[in-house]
């Protein structure tokens, strides 16, 4: 794999846009989890990506309180249970970090055998150790189990059943939520292609390397956006397949396109938040 020098190239908007586009699904995903466990009032498909869009913007305050915050918000003008968003919220989270964690550990441990996470416990140790407290939410029974003494201390009350996912509808989103992971494998693909000759056989593990690198930031929760993390992990198993020069400019690279697709999200939110006509304020639910 040689270097070609960092110029323009037309891979670089595409991956951009692909980039984006990620977000756009995932917010379609989104609103129809919503919708599914709304007992009332229903997300549009334009209306649940602009809300979205909006909250993937505030993932650089740390902890993804502002993501959070901004849905919940939506949800109350809505007339939507605060308590329902937020455990869409956690889904959303769920679904994204482990349709990015298993397949990439898995090409990745193909690829390059286990060994080298055992040796590189250190940087991997958040998308690892998250699977399987992750997989324990993902079922129904468990996940409300685990939310019930919380509302009844906070809310005073129990949480509906119908306020959780069904084991089908379960490994549905979770299915789901493996394309936006796999598009930005493909987006990360583009990058390297743009400056580097990149054989084929590189092509999934180079994009399990950045899908496992996109749950380490989301794990990260006290580091705005997953800034050096994500890129910690791209250059540790990159430099597998390249020099480790090559690897931190792909990776800087990678998250120049990554903030500039940002940038596309927030004029998809521009265009949708102004194009939507304003929904009458519904009576807000207090759970």
């Amino acid at each position: 794999m040689q270097a070609q020098g960092i110029q323009f190239n037309w891979l670089m908007v595409v991956a951009v846009l692909v980039f984006a586009a990620a977000v756009v699904v995932s917010g379609v995903l989104w609103g129809s989890m919503v919708n599914r466990l709304s007992p009332g009032p229903r997300a549009g498909v334009l209306e649940s990506i602009a809300v979205h869009c909006a909250s993937w913007l505030l993932k650089y305050i740390p902890g993804q309180v502002g993501s959070l915050v901004n849905k919940v918000a939506w949800g109350q003008k809505k007339g939507l249970p605060r308590t329902l968003i937020a455990i869409t919220f956690i889904y959303e989270n769920v679904f994204l970090v482990l349709a990015a964690t298993i397949p990439s550990v898995v090409i990745l441990a193909l690829s390059l055998g286990f060994e080298i996470f055992g040796e590189n416990t250190g940087t991997l140790i958040l998308p690892i150790l998250a699977i399987v407290p992750l997989l324990l939410i993902s079922n129904r029974w468990v996940f409300r189990k685990m939310l019930t003494p919380v509302a009844k201390r906070v809310l005073k009350q129990e949480l509906p059943e119908s306020y959780f996912l069904t084991t089908p509808a379960t490994l549905g989103y979770q299915l789901g939520y493996v394309v936006p992971r796999l598009m930005n494998g493909v987006g990360f693909i583009l990058v390297a292609a743009a400056i580097m000759d990149v054989p084929i056989a590189y092509w999934a593990p180079l994009a399990a390397a950045y899908m496992l690198a996109g749950a380490a930031g989301i794990l990260a929760i006290f580091v705005p956006s997953g800034l050096g993390v994500r890129e910690a992990v791209i250059v540790l198993f990159a430099s597998q397949y390249m020099t480790v020069a090559q690897a931190i400019i792909i990776a800087l690279l990678a998250r120049l396109l990554s903030t500039i697709a940002d940038a596309v999200v927030a004029l998809i939110y521009a265009v949708l938040r102004f194009s939507l006509p304003r929904a009458p304020k519904e009576a807000v639910p207090t759970s």
